[in-house]
């Protein structure tokens, strides 16, 4: 094993935490190499996760729109036949498109793109095995952006073929006749809609008394009954306590007791089972220990302010730190980090980092909640405003949502920006950089918005 050049930064992992961080740390002059095991860059993210997942939502999209709304616009079509191959052709050629691109990015920038497996040796130097041949590379400052893996639960293992993780469904060569979700958080809700709308009958199973974590509590209940709508079936309340295998289906048992308490005993069959209930931190095999770097209970790996680890020279960003494990953010603290090594001002915004569930109709979010707002014992003041008042919403057919504005009782500055609509993902732009400035709901209200758009429903939340 040799050791080849010495680096001003390298960046283990080549996620949107790690590429986005190679890309700025060439363009601030940094002498860069990022390091990653997959075939192909991007991480999990563009390769088996936000974007496979995003192509199939859209493609499914597509055929509920075709089985449901165009006999309302005067657009007679037969029943849409599904040929899931050339869908998930379709996939991989957008994650292809896209991995490609972080390639050009990085060699625009001056990266070096190491293929192969890090481990640390010590605070300064990196072994790495595999992919382009074994070699050891030594570094003034390192970045850990390695994210994270699904949770494996005790009571339904992976098998990969009947257990599956999110990585897994993303790749099913049929629809399943029958297909268990188990967790109704972001991902649960987006893999349910995907394969409800190809023909699946799913069934969603959430230990929780509300479906999308810790959403704003109205979009909560509105998304559910939404997505009911669409002949999702919920389970709420009720937990998964075994699971057995037999020929080609999976003997489910739950219980809809919490805790230590068990109440009704239930039996579900079915030919899959996704199970959806979070993610753990890639931290393993690192050889964080032989740097001196630490790690908690959970996994996670503890930062300062500015992403140091208790190594000084050892940053670590993204799903690895843990918080909201969202891609932008990564990508936000990866960029941070590396022009704090620079000396300047890295910074991120926790108070408005947008959350999107992309159902359909879609969920977005930024800031606090009105719950969180009653908790800290906050006055604030609501704007809801209703899509079937949007002319937008009532051309495209598309009433089923609404714009919801918290703000400051006293100050009127916007605290919290909550919206269920077609292309909310885009919406929420306009709340983040509201959020981010300090803008008032009055300012919303006076800015003008074009007609007639979703945008709208932004400005007449505000002006309530």
């Amino acid at each position: 094993m040799t050791e080849q050049s010495r680096y001003d930064v390298v960046i283990i992992g080549a996620g949107p935490g790690g590429y986005v961080a190679a890309a700025r740390a060439g363009q601030l002059g940094m002498k860069v190499a990022c390091v990653d095991k997959f075939d192909r860059l991007g991480g999990i993210c563009l390769n088996y996760g936000c974007i496979p997942a995003k192509a199939l939502l859209d493609s499914s999209e597509h055929v509920a729109v075709a089985k449901n709304s165009f006999k309302k616009h005067g657009i007679r079509v037969g029943t849409p036949k599904i040929d899931l191959k050339v869908m998930m052709d379709r996939k991989n050629e957008v994650i292809r498109a896209l991995t490609d691109n972080v390639a050009t990015l990085l060699k625009a920038n001056n990266v070096e793109v190491i293929r192969g497996t890090a481990e640390l040796e010590s605070a300064g130097r990196i072994k790495v095995t595999g992919g382009d041949g074994d070699r050891t590379v030594a570094a003034d400052n390192i970045l850990l952006a390695t994210g994270s893996r699904p949770i494996e639960l005790e009571a339904l293992p992976f098998d990969g073929r009947f257990i599956v993780s999110s990585s897994e469904a993303l790749a099913f060569e049929e629809v399943p006749k029958r297909l268990l979700v188990a967790g109704a958080g972001y991902v649960g809700l987006e893999m349910a809609s995907v394969w409800s709308r190809l023909g699946a009958k799913v069934t969603v199973v959430e230990m929780a008394d509300h479906i999308a974590g810790a959403v704003d509590g109205q979009v909560s209940r509105r998304l559910l009954r939404i997505l009911k709508n669409q002949n999702i079936d919920f389970k709420l309340k009720t937990r998964v306590i075994g699971a057995k295998v037999r020929k080609k289906t999976v003997k489910v048992n739950m219980t809809t007791g919490s805790g230590d308490t068990e109440g009704e005993q239930i039996e579900h069959i079915c030919e899959t089972v996704l199970v959806s209930v979070g993610r753990r931190p890639l931290s393993e095999g690192l050889g964080l220990e032989s740097a001196g770097v630490h790690i908690d209970e959970n996994g996670f790996v503890p930062v300062d302010a500015q992403y140091r680890t208790n190594v000084g020279n050892i940053y670590a960003v993204g799903d690895l730190i843990g918080g909201q494990m969202l891609a932008h953010k990564a990508s936000a603290e990866g960029r941070a980090a590396v022009e704090i090594m620079a000396g300047k001002a890295g910074e991120v915004n926790y108070d408005a980092v947008p959350v999107v569930i992309y159902t359909a109709p879609e969920a977005a979010a930024v800031g606090r909640t009105e719950e969180q707002l009653k908790a800290q014992g906050v006055a604030y003041r609501t704007g809801t405003f209703p899509l079937t008042g949007s002319g937008r919403a009532r051309c495209m057919g598309e009433t089923d949502g609404m714009v919801k504005i918290l703000s400051h009782r006293k100050t009127d500055r916007v605290l919290g920006v909550h919206i269920i609509a077609p292309r909310a993902s885009d919406m929420i732009a306009e709340a983040v950089f509201a959020i981010t400035y300090g803008a008032s709901s009055e300012d919303i209200g006076r800015i003008m918005h074009g007609h007639p758009t979703f945008s709208e429903a932004l400005q007449d939340a505000a002006n309530i």
